[in-house]
């Protein structure tokens, strides 16, 4: 084995500990040094060795660390020795992923560093001479030109003499980084058949289970009884329209994924079709993904049975890429941070298991190392891909996707992709130019959130951001520096061949200009009351609308601005405004039927285009070969989904204001309408986006229709379907709480009843946790808040999840309490302030036994911390609905006479899913606590039965808390 390579010289090594931080000093030495004197001696020291360089400054309160980073980042040689695998950007997290003896991690100081350094060095070492290294060596080459702080470290290890030129033989950098050129290519198969209707018996599914769980595990009569329902939604149907609908609630560790794996499993294999298992939350996504190594343990077996499905925005564009990389050769500069980034994509994407940028096997910290811009650039855009007539689309990774989605016998995707999914299929009748073939049969995991997620796949929304992209959709870059392609570059290789289309597609570019031009924000900014009376503009300055979108805009922002500034629910509060669209003045009236008209103009060329487009594929099938086939259905398929709906829907919404009234009183109304203002990414100060916007009433209508009627079988499952209000045991009360659930899930709208089935948690709740409302910390003050936290925090000894109802009062509280925290040696880590994604925190938690983490709804649902790095809960406050126009006008309608009723629901399943984060296993032990002494007992039924809720002051709670946790064994008969 060649020699491990050196580090470089004298290297020192910092590593937060223990509220101070463990240094070794270039003099070899270990010691335990203050934040200000770190900052004081780094400036004479040679480059340190870290990890998380961005993070390691901020908690230093240091200015960010220019790129390409001066100092050794271990994540960055990480990145390069272990592509395609995430860890926690700690210590213990990457000592873990090295495969480093358990001992040597329990209290980690500076001097792990280097280890971890040598021993991803000697990995690297490892490599020379095979055709792997070759790659590296070339990547490696160019990114040390480039400034990579490891590039002498490793080309050392890949045996590359300092400064010289690359060995002959190997491959010339630049060529290195065309990862496309290697990719392997996918093949097309034969359609796949329609799958067969044998059904799948209970006693199946439970064998089966019994099966994958395999010889001496843990039974579970709950989960044996739950597959044995599930296994109901594959039955074959009677009716068209009228699918197996099951219900199944089933409580935390019940083992609700390989309860519905088990028959859907079965069903696949034997009947040749798929199953979309869909949740709502990256974390399921996941963790169903890591569940399913039980059913198949071979990673390329598995692969072949079982693919994960995203949006195409998810996943790396091989021409964004290529084109990415070409703009940071041409520059040829040293410090090239850009490149160093490129150059690890580029491993990383010959090794990635599906292409995933967000949320995959790229480790979630690559963006805070070389910023999220990098990423987004090399995406896949919305509505950008060309298709056929993209040069890698055969090396395509949504490609590969979906061709392994189409003959696969599990796909793992969320609520939002499937609900899309069928929605196409609806809108193009026979579903033959789709991306994936249509589902018979869904699991709908995480399904309290359907008419969450319906409420969002199916709402409408005009506002200058989402108008302003259709322009540039179709325009491209209108002079800025960019390389959005409209589109007549798009389909520049059909206009050649098909010249008919040419007319249509110039007539459609001239009435986009309608759509708001660049600039626009800052002019309707410009316009508003406020400023116009703070200066008199000079002559000629006076801002100019340009287009009968921006006339809107304005229109709907002053009455925005007319109806809120100022009143207590309005925008001083918050960042966000909104208000009702009725009564409707009549210069909002007359700028919706001007829109209105120049939408039209807009879709009847852009029909035009995509007709002569279809026509094409018949009357031109003598010369059309399968790619240029390939690239028109594409073509119409983008047209339709990303223009033509969009000004459809914008336009039957416009048309509903003609008649500039609102709805009688006492009609239940279909839609509800309203307009809101809100600040957006990159946008300015002052500036906000504006917009008018159409939700469903009741969003599990089109969920019904689009997805769950031409379904056969929805089992539709989660540990929080039904809201038991605790008010009485009737059956009249248990009939409500089914009724509601239907409700929720959209099954009241299909023809028969949904099969109902609730399943219990086997866990010992009155023994294995406690929960407390404090009732001496005011809910308004954020010092009072912040240290709350504080004492909860230090009581449990860190593991503990602070969950919020706001985003300000988060980073007000991470503000206040992250150095004490650090002080006592717990590591504070926060949602919205961390630039990590959400499944990177919690990789964190679960690797730091001590470590904290704030967050709002997405760490309230789906968050899976078993054992001991998770033992307190606390919430800021009752997670009331937010009471905008939305949840208004639904408790008016919805609630079927009893809004309060309606509002308790809502919170009791908040607190539901809060409070199923702390318990996970049998050995887990913790504790809740909510933070809200006004909190009504009728919300209490929220928690499982056993579970007693104490009312204490803080001081009174902490102790129990620290009592609770640190005994050994308690029984439910010593809580006092």
């Amino acid at each position: 084995m060649p020699d491990t390579p050196p580090l470089p010289d004298s290297a020192p090594a910092i590593l937060p500990r223990h509220g101070a931080w463990s240094v070794l000093t270039p003099d070899g030495e270990i010691l335990s040094m203050q934040a200000p004197d770190i900052r004081r001696e780094l400036p004479q020291w040679p480059v340190p060795m870290v990890i998380h360089a961005p993070a390691i400054a901020r908690r230093l309160d240091l200015p960010p660390p220019p790129r390409p980073c001066p100092w050794l980042d271990l994540l960055e040689l990480f990145a390069f020795t272990q592509p395609a695998q995430a860890t926690p950007p700690t210590a213990r997290g990457l000592g873990m992923a090295l495969g480093l003896e358990a001992d040597r991690l329990e209290a980690p100081e500076a001097d792990l560093l280097p280890d971890l350094a040598f021993e991803m060095l000697g990995r690297i070492a490892r490599l020379r001479n095979t055709p792997e290294g070759g790659i590296r060596a070339a990547l490696a080459w160019r990114m040390r030109k480039a400034g990579w702080a490891w590039g002498p470290s490793v080309c050392a290890a890949l045996g590359l003499k300092d400064d010289g030129p690359l060995p002959a033989g190997l491959i010339q950098p630049n060529e290195a980084l065309k990862v496309w050129t290697r990719l392997p290519k996918w093949e097309e198969t034969a359609p796949r058949p329609a799958p067969a209707a044998h059904p799948v018996s209970g006693e199946e599914a439970q064998a089966h289970l019994r099966e994958i769980i395999g010889e001496g595990a843990e039974h579970r009569p709950a989960q044996e009884a739950f597959s044995h329902v599930a296994a109901r939604a594959f039955t074959p149907r009677a009716t068209q329209g009228d699918p197996h609908m099951v219900l199944a609630e089933a409580g935390t560790g019940t083992g609700k994924t390989l309860g519905y794996v088990a028959p859907a499993n079965i069903w696949a294999r034997r009947n040749g079709g798929a199953v979309w298992i869909s949740t709502y939350t990256r974390h399921l996504q996941r963790q169903i993904e890591s569940e399913l190594a039980r059913l198949y343990p071979d990673p390329a077996v598995r692969r072949s049975h079982v693919v994960v499905r995203k949006g195409r925005e998810n996943y790396l564009c091989l021409l964004n890429m290529e084109e990415s990389v070409n703009i940071a050769l041409s520059r040829g500069q040293a410090g090239d941070a850009t490149l160093i980034g490129l150059a690890l994509v580029a491993l990383w994407a010959a090794h990635t298991q599906d292409g995933d940028l967000f949320g995959g096997d790229l480790p979630g910290w690559f963006a805070d190392l070389f910023g999220r811009g990098l990423l987004t650039s090399i995406a896949d855009r919305r509505g950008e891909c060309i298709h056929g007539a993209c040069p890698h689309y055969q090396q395509c990774m949504v490609e590969h996707s979906i061709r392994r989605a189409r003959t696969a016998d599990l796909v793992i995707a969320n609520h939002a992709l499937v609900m899309s999914q069928a929605a196409w299929h609806a809108l193009d009748g026979t579903g033959a130019s789709n991306e994936d073939n249509t589902p018979t049969r869904y699991i709908m995991d995480e399904g309290h959130h359907i008419a969450d997620a319906a409420d969002s796949a199916f709402a409408l929304e005009l506002s200058g951001l989402e108008a302003a992209e259709l322009r540039r959709w179709l325009l491209g870059a209108e002079g800025a520096r960019s390389r959005a392609r409209g589109l007549r570059r798009r389909l520049e290789d059909l206009l050649a061949n098909i010249p008919r289309i040419e007319t249509p597609l110039d007539t459609a570019l001239m009435a986009a200009r309608a759509l708001p031009a660049p600039g626009w924000s800052a002019r309707l900014a410009a316009l508003d009351p406020v400023h116009r009376a703070a200066r008199v503009p000079a002559q000629g300055e006076e801002p100019v609308l340009s287009n009968p979108s921006e006339a809107l805009l304005h229109e709907l922002r002053q009455q925005v601005l007319a109806r809120t500034q100022g009143s207590p629910e309005g925008g001083p509060r918050r960042s966000d405004s909104e208000c009702d669209l009725y009564p409707m003045p009549e210069s909002l009236h007359a700028a919706a039927q001007a829109l209105e008209r120049a939408l039209r103009r807009l879709a009847e060329p852009l029909r035009t285009l995509v007709t002569r487009l279809d026509e094409a594929l018949e009357t031109e099938a003598d010369w059309l070969d399968t790619p240029m086939r390939e690239r028109i259905a594409a073509a119409i398929r983008s047209i339709r989904r990303r223009a033509l709906s969009r000004v459809d829907g914008w336009c039957a919404m416009l048309g509903s204001m003609q008649a500039n009234e609102p709805p009688t009183d006492g009609q239940t109304p279909q839609y509800i309408d309203y307009i809101r203002m809100d600040r957006r990414e990159g946008q300015n100060p002052g500036e906000r986006d504006v917009g008018l916007y159409r939700h469903w009433l009741d969003p599990t209508i089109p969920f019904a229709s689009v997805l769950a009627a031409p379904a056969h079988g929805v089992l539709v499952t989660s540990a929080t379907l039904r809201d038991e209000s605790g008010e009485d045991n009737t059956n009249d009360s248990a009939e409500r709480a089914w009724d509601a659930a239907e409700a929720r899930s959209g099954a009241i709208h299909l023809p028969s009843p949904a099969i109902r089935a609730s399943f219990p948690s086997p866990f010992d709740y009155a023994r294995q946790s406690r929960a407390f409302i404090i009732t001496d910390v005011a809910h308004d003050d954020p010092a009072a808040l912040a240290g709350a936290y504080r004492t909860l925090f230090m009581a449990s000894g860190g593991g503990a999840l602070g969950l919020f109802t706001a985003i300000s009062r988060l980073r007000e509280v991470y503000r206040r309490i992250v150095n004490p925290l650090e002080e006592a040696g717990l590591p504070l880590f926060a949602q919205h302030v961390d630039p990590m994604d959400n499944a990177t925190l919690v990789d964190i938690m679960r690797s730091e036994r001590n470590a904290c983490l704030l967050g709002t709804d997405a760490m309230r649902d789906g968050v899976d911390v078993p054992g001991e790095a998770l033992r307190l809960v606390a919430f800021e406050r009752v997670p009331w609905p937010r009471p905008d126009i939305l949840h208004r006008e639904r408790r008016i309608h919805l609630s079927g006479g009893a809004p309060g009723r309606f509002d308790d629901r809502i919170a009791r399943l908040r607190l539901r899913q809060a409070f199923g984060r702390l318990i996970r296993s049998r050995q887990d032990r913790g504790v809740f606590v909510l933070m809200d002494r006004r909190t009504p007992s009728r919300l209490l039924s929220a928690f499982p039965e056993g579970v007693a809720v104490r009312r204490l002051g803080l001081s009174a709670a902490a102790r129990e808390i620290t009592a609770f946790l640190q005994a050994q064994d308690i029984s439910a008969d010593q809580l006092s």
